[in-house]
Parts: structure tokens; C-alpha cells; sequence
């Protein structure tokens, strides 16, 4: 019995094949892979005898896949274009000294992306890659080096580090704050506006809900004018921002935007979240000096804010 963990055909069949399959020509194929024609057709013949399966029809000037044929060309091209990535990752790497980061939309689009410039600037060497998902990432298996997280402080990692957690208020635009016909000066006055809901299930039992806001301030029974509901933090936020309504704020996603007046807070006070962020590092970074480089920066700019 093989000791092997793999029992697999070379991988330059698999490539051969699935340019043949793509192109539905052994010409074709030859001259994408710089081999020849009979170097194609006997990688193929190669193949189909190791898997003991008729991969193409060989019709009249023509090719056409078998139902194996067509099975295997989905999963080759898939795991062709895996390896593809991976390597010119590790190439890139190898050139350069690259960071990457994964974390929310939100975070991304509110946070992180406006204040990357002073990192940049004071960090030109630094190649920085910002994956921005609302799907968790296995930092390791995809080789991304750094993740802002979205936790309770019980659900985080053992060693993740806080970045900081957060305090939950209402935000408008200044021009629906100040509109004579519809004024905004104390929670009850929200009976004659949009509220703005952002719909995930990660959010559920958090200060993100407005029915826990109004319920805390002993006014759960109202009924506001309307209601729109988004999947993402940061499109909620900007239809705040252009007046569609008022948005549950995230302090300090929001921070520059109270700063700058794009948004106002119409009332004052805020509670805390039960949830916040953190930094993961994964193991194959925790010893490039340019990671922890980055990771610092992260940390100043939280401690900042």
C-alpha cells in the first residue's frame, strides 16, 4: 500500500487538459502551454489511462468533453486558478514587503480606508492589501496575515488583541436635523422619521437594533414614519448622510464623520456595545518586523481616536 498522502496525476497533465477543455483544441492548448501538439494529445492519452475515463469525444475536427470530461474541467480550472493566486502571492512577497488584512465592509469603508493614507506616506516600502468581507477568513489556508475582527470580548481569540469596542447613537444629516417641519430634538421626535435598520444576523441581541435603543429610553412603543433596511454597515451610513433618514452610529467608525459635520449626533448621550474590534495576527507573520509594523500603526490610530 502507498505511504502517499496524494495519489494524483502530474500536475502538467491537469494543465495540459484544462487548456485543452477550455479551448476545445490540442492546437490551441500547445501553443497557450509553448509545448507541441503531440505533446498535448499524449498528456491527454496519459490521463484518461491513469483515471481509466474517456475525457473528450475525438470527432471530426472537433473536440467535445465527456460527462467526466466536463467534471474534471470544473474542479481543474477552479484549483488551477488557487494555485495561480497563491503563487503569485508568495512571489509578490518574496519582492516585496507586503501586508495583508481582512475585516468588515464597514470597518474597511469607515475606518481603516480614510486614515490609511498617513500610514502609507510614512510607510512607502510597506505593500498594504486590504480585504474587505463580511465572511470569515481563515487567515493560514488563504495566507493573510492580519484580521480586525467584529466580536463580543468573551468570543474573541486567546490572543487577539482589542482595538477598541464601541458607543452606539443616533446620527442624521445636519439637514434633516434642522428641518423646521419635521424637528429632531428629543428621542420621541424620531415618530416622524425614517428609521434606518442594518439586517444581519451577526448583529442580533447588540445595541445595533433600534428596538433595544428605544426600549432602553422607555419608548419602545413607537412608531416611527418609515423604515429602510440595509445588509451593509457603510450603505447605511451613507443614506444617513444624504438624508434618507436617521442610522444607529457606531462610535468610532463614525468618528471623522461627527468631526467633519457630515453627520450629527441630534441627541446626547450614547450607550455601550456589547461588541467590538480586535487584531489577529496569523502565525506565519507573527515574526515580519513589516506586520508589526502595520499592527503598531493600528493601534496608535485606535488609541487616537
Amino acid at each position: 500500500m502507498s505511504n502517499r498522502r496524494y495519489d494524483l496525476p502530474p500536475l502538467a497533465f491537469i494543465q495540459g487538459f484544462e487548456a485543452a477543455a477550455r479551448t476545445l483544441s490540442f492546437t490551441r492548448a500547445a501553443a497557450e502551454l509553448f509545448v507541441t501538439q503531440s505533446a498535448i494529445s499524449r498528456q491527454i492519452k496519459a490521463l484518461e489511462a491513469n483515471l481509466g475515463v474517456a475525457l473528450f469525444e475525438r470527432r471530426h475536427r472537433a473536440l467535445v468533453l465527456t460527462e467526466a470530461g466536463r467534471r474534471l474541467h470544473a474542479m481543474a480550472g477552479a484549483v488551477l486558478d488557487q494555485v495561480q493566486e497563491t503563487t503569485a502571492r508568495l512571489r509578490a512577497d518574496g519582492r516585496a514587503q507586503t501586508v495583508s488584512l481582512t475585516t468588515t465592509t464597514g470597518f474597511a469603508a469607515l475606518w481603516l480606508i480614510p486614515r490609511l493614507r498617513r500610514f502609507t506616506a510614512s510607510h512607502p516600502a510597506i505593500d498594504v492589501r486590504i480585504s474587505a468581507t463580511d465572511t470569515t477568513v481563515n487567515l493560514e489556508r488563504d495566507l493573510v496575515d492580519l484580521a480586525i475582527r467584529y466580536c463580543a470580548p468573551q468570543a474573541a481569540p486567546p490572543h487577539a488583541m482589542p482595538l477598541f469596542g464601541e458607543q452606539i447613537l443616533p446620527v442624521c444629516s445636519p439637514a434633516l436635523r434642522d428641518d423646521p417641519a419635521t424637528p429632531l430634538r428629543v428621542p420621541a421626535d424620531l415618530r416622524r422619521h425614517v428609521l434606518l435598520h442594518l439586517e444581519t444576523h451577526a448583529m442580533a441581541g447588540t445595541w445595533m437594533e433600534w428596538g433595544s435603543w428605544l426600549t432602553s429610553l422607555g419608548i419602545a412603543d413607537l412608531k416611527p414614519a418609515g423604515a429602510l433596511r440595509f445588509s451593509q454597515y457603510d450603505q447605511m451610513i451613507q443614506a444617513a448622510i444624504t438624508g434618507q433618514g436617521v442610522a444607529l452610529g457606531r462610535l468610532p467608525l463614525i468618528g471623522e464623520l461627527l468631526r467633519a459635520g457630515t453627520l450629527v449626533a441630534p441627541f446626547t448621550g450614547s450607550e455601550a456595545a456589547t461588541r467590538g474590534y480586535v487584531i489577529l495576527t496569523a502565525g506565519h507573520a507573527a515574526g515580519k518586523a513589516h506586520v508589526a509594523q502595520f499592527r503598531a500603526w493600528l493601534l496608535d490610530e485606535a488609541a487616537a481616536a
